[in-house]
This record gives C-alpha cells, structure tokens and sequence, in this order.
C-alpha cells in the first residue's frame, strides 16, 4: 500500500494519467492525475525548484536522510534543489558528504541553486562584536555552497533597535559577506522571513543601499508577519503556536522586492477544494512576478506538512501530497501569467 501510494504522487507530479487513486487524496489531485494530456503544455517564464523545507517532517523524524533530497526532488519532475542549512547543520565542513550530494543530484538531473542558512547569528545585531561572529558563522556556508556548486546562499538580516540602525548593520554584515562569497563566486540574498526583514519597504531600501549585483532578495509569498506574539519556547513548536497580530500586504511587499528578485518561494499551507491556496492568490502573484521581468528560479515550499505533523490536523496534507498540490498550482498559475 505505501509503494502504490508512493507510486500514485510520483506520477501525479509527472502529469500521468489513468492510475488507481487513493480515496484519502483530495479531489483536485485526483481529477489532475486522471485528466488526459491533450495540448504540450505552456512553457513557463521560470525555471521550477522545490525547498527542502517542503519535506521538513520527513527529515526532523529521520524518515528521509539530507542525501535523499536529490531523488524526492526527480520523483516530482522539479529541477531545482534549494536546500536547508538545518537539515545537515554538522556537515557544512565535511567534504565527503557534500561531494556525495553533489553527486546525487548529478545523478537525479538536478541543479543545486542555493543553501538556506538559518541558526547562525543575528546579522542585523547592533552590537559589533555579536554581529562579526554571526557573519564569520556563515562563511562555512558559502564554501559548503561552493563545493555544491550552488551560486548563492540565503541568509537572515532580523535585528532588534531602530529600524534604521538594523539597516545599517545588516548592510555592512551583507557587504562582509558578498566580499567573502566573491573568491569563490557566490552571492548573497535575503529572504522576507522573520522580524523585521517582513517588512519588504524595509528590505527593500537595505538592498538599496548594498546596491551590489551579488545581492538580492528571496521573495516568499507568506513570510510577511511584521507583529506576532512571543512564542513559549524558542524552538519549531513553539514558534507554530504564535500568532500573527499585524501583516504586511503580501502583494505589495512581493512587487517591491522583486525588482531586486534572485529568487521565489511560492509558499502553502491548506488548499480549497478546487486545489487553489487559501492565503494566496496564485494567478495574481504570477503576474506582479511576470510584470517584474523576473525569469529566474520559483521554489515550492510546502509548510503544510510540517504543521500536520505537530498538530495532527487532518485538513494538512503530507509532504509529498502538499508539495505536489503546490506544483501543480505553480505550473497552473505560472501559464496564465
């Protein structure tokens, strides 16, 4: 039952037709993998990659290994491998592992477009000494991205104070970095993510001020809570049990980072029945991102999962299921564009 299961999204996400389905799948998945395959399909303005994260549940419980990433990313057809820091936080220096992931994603097709960086240090941090050690944690990182052969890696730029005092900081942190990363030709994008930086103006005028083309944005369709509750404990649980108290209009912050865009985290959580998202719309994030002139790498992250997993709600799909439901929500509203 779990090979015909594994089987049925294989071939859902390769677009395959006339296959037994499972009654515990939702509908628009199944109607998707039944429908015939009359017309070529439209190509896309993007390149298709998938996050690591999407499969976040399966590697905290060790039902999947970081160096299975590569294989997950060619059952669902997706080129592109953008990896988690946090998956193999102890295996950034080790040589032998990464030439083994180098080598199976050689091996499955794949490209490895960058390294999210996440647990290393505050690069916003106001104080000079805190912040220096945060910027040389991650340059373990940009080598580990080096040996991959991934051109970037992602990092953070929160920071407590004066919203302009944390631009100042995390625009020198920033400059550090890129310096570093140019030896070995790696850039250095920020991600809208967490604190401060989900205020995309705000983001937006620190990469104004690097004004450098081996910086940029990683522009995520949700991460735009700019006040949200202290979370109980500080780990994934805790911060799942926060709420967001005030958001940043997610299509206006999208349009103003993508002019600074090297990335795109297509992000879901819960699907309508007709297999659109509840908290975004696709078709008009599409067309802000179209309108950009973007024609860069658009990852799919699926949190989904990762919240079914901690609250054992019904109404998530797993992993495999959600990332495909965003595939194909990706691919559906990427054409219309």
């Amino acid at each position: 039952m779990k090979k015909n299961r594994r089987n049925f999204l294989r071939r859902a996400a390769l677009g395959a037709a006339g296959l037994t389905l499972s009654s515990s799948l939702p509908q628009f998945l199944q109607a998707a993998a039944n429908k015939p395959r009359t017309n070529t399909p439209t190509p896309l303005f993007f390149k298709l990659a998938v996050s690591q994260f999407s499969f976040a549940s399966q590697f905290w419980t060790q039902q999947l290994k970081p160096l299975d990433f590569p294989a997950k990313s060619k059952e669902l057809g997706i080129p592109g491998l953008d990896y988690c820091s946090m998956f193999f936080a102890d295996k950034a220096n080790d040589q032998t592992f990464l030439n083994e992931l180098k080598k199976r994603s050689a091996d499955a097709g794949c490209y490895n477009l960058r390294i999210m960086v996440d647990g290393e240090g505050v690069l916003g941090d106001l104080n000079n000494t805190i912040r220096s050690k945060a910027i040389e944690n991650h340059y373990k990182w940009i080598d580990a991205a080096s040996t991959l052969g991934c051109p970037m890696i992602r990092v953070n730029v929160e920071g407590e104070g004066k919203p302009e005092d944390v631009a100042t900081a995390a625009v020198d942190s920033l400059g550090r970095l890129i310096e570093y990363g140019r030896k070995s030709n790696v850039d250095v994008i920020v991600e809208n993510h967490v604190g401060i930086s989900c205020n995309a103006a705000w983001l937006a005028g620190v990469m104004k001020q690097v004004n450098s083309p081996h910086c940029g944005t990683l522009a995520d369709f949700g991460n735009f809570c700019v006040n949200r509750t202290k979370p109980e404990t500080m780990d994934i649980a805790g911060y799942m049990k926060t709420k967001c108290l005030e958001e940043y209009d997610r299509y206006k912050g999208i349009t103003e980072l993508m002019p600074y865009a090297k990335g795109v985290h297509a992000k879901t959580h819960l699907f309508n029945p007709d297999g659109t998202d509840q908290e975004t719309d696709f078709n008009r994030m599409f067309k802000i991102i179209k309108d950009s002139g973007f024609s860069g790498w658009v990852s799919i992250e699926y949190e989904g999962g990762l919240f079914k997993m901690y609250t054992k709600d019904s109404k998530y799909l797993d992993d495999y299921a959600g990332t495909t439901a965003t595939k194909q929500l990706v691919e559906a509203a990427g054409s219309k564009a």
